[in-house]
């Protein structure tokens, strides 16, 4: 093929729809990528001589329907746990699914068997909320306010003869699960949530899993599949000038920062939601249309940072799979802090224990979200790690426990990304995202069509968020000018034939 299609940013959507477009025959493919490696939110690194993932930890529903299970399969990147028929059959619905252990800020161990029914309590509040708001006819001013009200409501009526302490302890205990929820999301408090626009998520079965290796690994073999000078890196895109009326072979001009212009005849845009947010106003010329840019600014993209911690010796349960802290006077149910700069550490929600042993060490990776994660992230690293071995030492009573070193991830930070992933927002909809993929020009225009496409995780109806969802994107774009060339072929066949 001699169309000439330019990808900006080399993130597993970049990479997906290069791959898919070599593989169809088109053979002047680029991709332009601001930074120095490839993979964008997927990101292993290391912790001394640990592989941590920095970016994209898990396949989300590891199972046939998932295409990124399906290709690290096929390139031998798993564990034969997670390819088991069990592993994959099985259906969490989007409750953790972790072994957990819930420590209290008096250095008190709560049994699980305390806390499991405000576990269930909030997910079906949330379950159920969708339904319950569809019947009131408009979505709640403020989620919290409806959460909290509901809850109430339900823990009257199945907690009556409960203790104080004990109800107290799970009106804490479901604020750790509001914070945990906006790690899930992305968000900074759950009121920035559209929950009308939760069942637009589409979860997938399977337990969770890992890559061995790294996550990485899944980029790297799908770029050794493609030529090797096909990415050029450190080359940030400045502006997209597209729709032009100038008489020439090429409809697209790629201005990049280090002022080089390069023609393509289609542009895929692959990068994150949150430097479009930032910067979409001066990256096309002519601007966007207004309906696209509003979708982009109305569409949510937020913070989930990770705390890496390495000690010397584990000083947790064996079987223990995660740590919850819980803050015993937040039984106002909260998930946010009113002084970040001193309280920023009460977001953390707790740990994940990195497993197994032999591969990651002693190794927790904490969680925090939000704007304490935004916060959290222009601290030196010597201050992160005293907070958090302050914090251990609290919830575990045990003074002497000593991290070795710590990493945390900074992705608000990050020029290129300014964020961690996308979500539903309080204010946008699922045209929202419709608008957000829809190529340029529009249908109707006289231009040629399909100059400039979108891609990545935000752009997905049913898998934001996540690798998959990105990747997915990346062929839906791919095919995309794929079919556009085959009808375009077959019609000039037609043509010579009459």
């Amino acid at each position: 093929m001699d169309a000439k299609i330019c990808i900006v940013g080399c993130g597993i959507a970049g990479v997906a729809a290069a791959h898919r477009l070599y593989q169809a025959g088109f053979r002047h493919v680029q991709i332009l990528e601001a930074t120095a490696r490839s993979g964008g939110r997927i990101h292993t690194g290391r912790l001394g001589d640990n592989i941590v993932e920095i970016g994209a930890n898990w396949i989300h529903g590891p199972s046939k329907e998932n295409p990124v299970f399906c290709l690290a399969s096929q390139y031998g990147l798993l564990d034969p746990a997670a390819l088991t028929p069990e592993n994959q059959a099985m259906d969490f619905s989007g409750v953790p699914q972790w072994v957990p252990s819930v420590l209290t800020s008096s250095g008190q161990k709560l049994d699980h068997e305390v806390i499991l029914p405000a576990v269930e309590i909030f997910f079906n509040v949330l379950d159920e909320a969708t339904e319950i708001l569809s019947k009131a006819g408009k979505p709640p001013s403020s989620l919290i306010e409806f959460i909290r009200s509901e809850i109430h409501q339900r823990a009257e009526k199945k907690w009556k003869g409960i203790d104080a302490t004990t109800r107290s302890l799970r009106l804490c205990a479901i604020s750790v699960l509001m914070k945990y929820e906006c790690c899930n999301n992305g968000c900074a408090t759950m009121d920035e949530i559209n929950i009308m626009a939760r069942d637009q998520y589409k979860i997938l079965p399977g337990r969770d899993c890992t890559f061995p290796g790294g996550y990485e690994g899944l980029v790297k073999k799908l770029m050794l599949e493609l030529p090797g000078n096909l990415v050029t890196y450190k080359t940030p895109v400045r502006c997209v000038h597209w729709n032009n009326t100038e008489q020439s072979k090429n409809d697209v001009i790629l201005e990049c920062d280090t002022g080089e212009r390069l023609s393509a005849d289609h542009v895929i845009i692959t990068v994150p939601l949150g430097f479009l947010k930032k910067h979409s106003s001066t990256m096309f010329r002519p601007p966007l249309p207004l309906h696209k840019h509003n979708a982009i600014q109305r569409l949510g993209f937020g913070t989930n940072n990770k705390i890496f911690v390495e000690f010397d010796s584990p000083w947790w349960d064996p079987n223990c799979d995660a740590i919850y802290f819980l803050w015993e006077d937040e039984d106002a149910l909260v998930d946010s802090v009113e002084d970040i700069q001193r309280s920023w550490l009460r977001k953390l929600i707790g740990f994940m224990v990195l497993k197994p042993t032999e591969r990651y060490g002693h190794v927790l990776c904490g969680w925090i979200a939000g704007h304490e994660s935004e916060y959290m992230e222009t601290l030196p690293e010597q201050e992160v790690m005293q907070s958090v071995t302050q914090l251990i030492r609290r919830f575990t009573g045990n003074p002497i426990i000593t991290p070795r070193r710590i990493l945390r991830s900074q992705w608000f930070h990050q020029p290129w990304t300014c964020g961690s992933y996308s979500f539903p927002a309080k204010g946008s909809s699922e045209m929202d995202m419709e608008n957000l993929m829809e190529p340029l020009p529009t249908e109707g225009s006289q231009a040629k069509p399909l100059q400039v496409l979108f891609a990545g995780e935000a752009t997905h109806p049913n898998y934001y968020s996540t690798v998959h969802g990105a990747l997915l994107s990346g062929w839906r774009e791919a095919d995309r000018l794929i079919s556009y060339y085959s009808s375009t072929t077959q019609s000039m066949k037609h043509k010579s034939q009459l």
